[in-house]
């Protein structure tokens, strides 16, 4: 197991989000490195978004100087207890509708790209996608979703988004 140049920081990181209690956002999973985790979002009050979501977060090596690589994803491993309040009619393994979200879970989001400082924190990503879903009222993907998925790469951190309405 290999340790993070900036392992304490992962550390005051991951002892925060335990601690907080961030409504509406549950860690499913981190690894031993606290440089993988999982995180469950539900916007219970949202019209547009009845069901739960799954955000992938890696850390990577130029953790904070560099943002991590951040994007939703369909997860499939999910405990009994974060699952039981999920109505059967409601699928939850899927990718939220939102005009800068990717049918493939990438994020177009300036926190994630340009924005990122070292003074952000896995904390504050979560707190800007989940205010970015719950500001929402179209429910559509962005205009160019079917070319970029069929030529993105699988990290999100090596495209550069066209940024289409910074109004959503």
């Amino acid at each position: 197991m290999s340790r993070h140049p900036y392992q304490k920081r992962l550390l005051k990181e991951y002892q925060s989000l335990s601690r907080s209690q961030l409504p509406g956002i549950t860690l499913v999973s981190s690894d031993d490195n606290l440089t993988s985790y999982i995180f469950q979002l539900c916007l219970s009050n949202h019209t547009l978004y009845p069901s739960n979501y799954y955000l992938s977060i890696k850390i990577t090596d130029e953790y904070p100087v560099d943002s991590p690589l951040v994007k939703f994803i369909k997860y499939a491993d999910i405990s009994a207890d974060l699952d039981e309040t999920r109505s059967d009619d409601v699928p939850t393994l899927v990718i939220p509708m939102h005009p800068h979200i990717y049918s493939n879970g990438h994020i177009c989001l300036n926190l994630l790209g340009d924005d990122w400082t070292p003074a952000c924190s896995i904390e504050s990503i979560l707190l800007s996608i989940q205010s970015m879903l719950d500001t929402n009222v179209l429910d559509e993907r962005p205009p160019d979703n079917d070319n970029y998925v069929s030529h993105a790469p699988e990290d999100p951190k090596r495209t550069r988004f066209i940024y289409h309405d910074d109004n959503v």
